[in-house]
């Protein structure tokens, strides 16, 4: 056999070679990625035992004070949707609004934040209640007796075990291995 010859068969032979190393080297690399997922923790909750903590600005149901209400209609002004319904009647002895009814249909609401940011008197607030889902949407829209009742807490909850969200756990323990990238 001539060295001629040889030579496409010699130069397969090594690409051959250097994609087998490299496959392997990827397949390397992969398994070593998905060894080191398997010490953290899982990042799902069972939910109707376990509920997650919600942050600090969360922006859940909306709780209304009656007594406090002025019924300026500032929040229907600056609501995009025009959402909450406020009805009253003006009291000329007393030469003021008299606030008879308010609602807010969650089913519409979006959660924006603007009627409780732009209140006067401070009368909205944002709770931390996420559950609002219901079989009938109609049991969506709150009227002031519904707005005014507080969230129960699942902190104070016995039955149900709180988790923290991922983003605090992350802040409080960096992971071993992690790197942080700072030049751009």
């Amino acid at each position: 056999m001539d060295i001629y010859n040889m030579f496409p068969m010699v130069t397969g032979f090594m690409n051959y070679g250097k994609q087998t190393i490299r496959a392997a080297r990827y397949i390397g690399q992969s398994f070593i990625i998905t060894l080191s997922h398997t010490n953290r923790l899982p990042v799902t909750i069972q939910y109707p035992y376990e509920k997650s903590i919600t942050s600090e600005r969360f922006r859940g149901r909306i709780h209304f004070e009656f007594d406090k209400c002025i019924a300026c209609e500032v929040c229907v002004r600056v609501c995009p949707i025009d959402l909450p319904i406020v009805d009253w009647k003006f009291e000329k002895d007393i030469n003021k609004k008299q606030l008879l009814h308010y609602s807010i249909d969650f089913g519409v609401c979006i959660f924006c934040g603007n009627c409780v940011e732009y209140c006067p008197t401070n009368c909205l607030s944002m709770t931390e209640e996420y559950e609002l889902s219901t079989y009938d949407r109609h049991e969506l829209n709150y009227n002031q007796i519904s707005l005014g009742r507080l969230p129960m807490s699942i902190i104070g909850d016995y039955t149900i075990q709180t988790v923290m969200d991922s983003t605090t756990k992350m802040k409080k323990e960096k992971p071993l291995g992690s790197r942080t990238i700072t030049n751009y």
